[in-house]
């Protein structure tokens, strides 16, 4: 096995006294003083999480732009520079290379958060048919990326004097001023928990210094540092995928109820003609929430039956620390017929857990 791949500032992760665990190649804290606290900070307070593992890409060039809309399913005509946007890169077959976010910055320049592991096949895919003049460029290791969660986070940010007021999606580059001097940072007022909440992206060897300013004024406001574990808890509640789990190069965003990030009436997109037939035909599977009845925790992989037959698989699975009980997604057999409110039984580990078929999210959403 390759050797872990190390974020800019580990040091400060192992001061603070993380768990550490291998994430899409990259060695990443799971956490410091414990999921379902942090978790709970997230929901009630503020966090600040460390993704610097998710990748970057700049595609700049006359008609930048138009070259994304063309090859990703998001149709970026929708929005203004200035504004971020979901979106999916998928192969000929449907399925999902990956799900990214899509910085605006003008027709000329578009810039792309893809996941970690996948952020050298989207880049590579993207030159193959990136015509004279676009420049598509990895960028994985010159950014790092901080995500400022919770319903402080706006007192956060406001505090530290960065745009705190933007709308959902929007982006606007800013100065931090740091202990070892101003430092720029684009804000983006996005996230993975379904709280209000930004990410903040500093130049890759500033992150030392916006991570200690960041997380001084997170402490002070009654919050603390999160790792993957809460990251993961809270998404799950959200219903939001998670690659390789709800959206994979097998699992298309029709079946994962991502429809919503396609732009159906555009001319191109990668994927497109089977994306097309398959929303005309309907999906062999689609995703659903499951909610434990009884005592129990589903986890990715376990069996699903309705009755006696097996109709699916969870893709993920947790203790909900919110709703104090478990939750799953899965991908259930649309022939099954199972709908909204049946009752379903996950096999975990041999034992019958039963569930409610429920439509996510699980919690509310505070973006």
């Amino acid at each position: 096995m390759s050797e872990l791949l190390a974020g800019p500032i580990a040091d400060r992760h192992a001061a603070l006294g993380a768990t550490f665990a291998e994430f899409g190649g990259w060695n990443m804290p799971v956490s410091y003083a414990g999921t379902v606290a942090e978790h709970t900070a997230v929901r009630e307070a503020v966090a600040i999480f460390d993704v610097s593992h998710l990748g970057k890409a700049l595609v700049s060039g006359p008609g930048a732009a138009e070259f994304v809309n063309s090859t990703l399913t998001n149709d970026l005509r929708k929005i203004a520079p200035g504004k971020a946007q979901y979106t999916l890169c998928c192969n000929e077959s449907g399925g999902v290379v990956d799900d990214l976010i899509a910085y605006l910055v003008g027709d000329d320049e578009v810039y792309l958060v893809p996941n970690a592991a996948n952020t050298a096949t989207v880049v590579a895919k993207l030159k193959e048919v990136a015509p004279e003049g676009i420049s598509v460029v990895d960028q994985h290791r010159e950014f790092a990326v901080f995500a400022v969660q919770g319903p402080r986070s706006p007192e956060v940010l406001a505090g530290l004097g960065l745009p705190a007021d933007i709308e959902y999606m929007a982006f606007a580059d800013a100065e931090l001023s740091t202990a070892d001097g101003p430092k720029p940072v684009r804000v983006c007022r996005t996230g993975y928990t379904g709280e209000r909440g930004y990410e903040v992206l500093p130049r890759w060897d500033d992150a030392g210094a916006v991570f200690d300013t960041l997380y001084e004024a997170v402490a002070a406001a009654g919050g603390q540092a999160a790792g993957l574990g809460a990251r993961d808890t809270l998404r799950t509640e959200m219903g939001y995928a998670l690659h390789g789990h709800e959206l994979s190069p097998e699992i298309s965003p029709v079946q994962a109820r991502s429809s919503w990030a396609v732009g159906w009436d555009k001319p191109s997109f990668f994927g497109r003609d089977a994306l097309l037939a398959e929303k005309e035909n309907g999906p062999a599977r689609r995703l659903y929430g499951l909610k434990a009845v009884g005592r129990g925790v589903p986890r990715a992989g376990c069996a699903v039956r309705l009755g006696d037959t097996v109709i699916g698989e969870c893709t993920s699975g947790t203790f909900s620390p919110t709703l104090k009980q478990g939750i799953a997604l899965a991908l259930l057999d649309t022939a099954s017929g199972v709908k909204k409110g049946d009752e379903v039984v996950i096999d975990v580990r041999g034992r019958d857990l039963p569930c409610e078929v429920v439509i996510p999210p699980f919690v509310p959403s505070h973006v």
